[in-house]
């Protein structure tokens, strides 16, 4: 694929991408702004690439599956744990929109540095970027519409789950699987499992 509108059809024709609101924000936040420029060439292959501090930037199919499991709309409050480059963030900003806002966390400082200034060229005006670990959540911006995790945890921590709204929905990681986790207006959890998949872990930091 050799540019964002190929990548684009693929994940559509591939069933990846489905939600109007997601596609565009997809044709509004390319990749390649969140790619390192020394592997630009590469910003539109369905594969993860090397950031920096021996991290990735996720596979397009992997960060738009789990956006269309998080079932973001717009006006609503997020919180991204583990922002990366800034893709995730940036995707989610756009899909939020003006009367949204996004938190987004990362604790590696290079790669916070480097998706801050992602994050600026881009543009996006509804995020507070902090540079933490993610393991507690946000509590002082509690609660959350939706929560996404980027790294994998050995299990579902509670208290990201406890800063749900009701109702309100978590994307994670847990070992090989993506987690989805649907917390509805009584607080009762349900949950979905998919497996196949590979991330970075998610580590503890008190």
């Amino acid at each position: 694929m050799k540019n964002n509108g190929e990548l684009i059809d693929f994940l559509i024709s591939s069933g990846y991408l489905k939600t109007p609101g997601v596609v565009t924000a997809f044709k509004k936040a390319d990749r390649t702004n969140f790619v390192s420029r020394n592997l630009r060439e590469f910003s539109y292959e369905d594969r993860p690439l090397p950031a920096v501090s021996g991290q990735t930037i996720s596979q397009p199919s992997t960060v738009a599956f789990m956006l269309e499991q998080l079932g973001v709309k717009a006006g609503q409050k997020i919180l991204d744990i583990g922002f990366g480059t800034g893709w995730t963030t940036a995707l989610l900003s756009e899909i939020t929109g003006s009367r949204g806002h996004v938190y987004a966390l990362e604790y590696n400082i290079e790669m916070y540095k480097l998706g801050s200034a992602n994050l600026k060229l881009q543009g996006c005006k509804n995020i507070t970027l902090l540079r933490k670990s993610g393991w507690r959540g946000l509590p002082q911006a509690q609660p959350f519409d939706r929560i996404l995790v980027s790294a994998s945890a050995q299990n579902i921590p509670k208290q990201l789950v406890d800063q749900l709204v009701y109702p309100g929905r978590l994307v994670i990681p847990v070992e090989n699987s993506i987690l989805r986790i649907t917390k509805d207006e009584q607080g009762n959890l349900n949950k979905k499992e998919f497996s196949g998949f590979v991330f970075v872990p998610f580590i503890e930091v008190k």
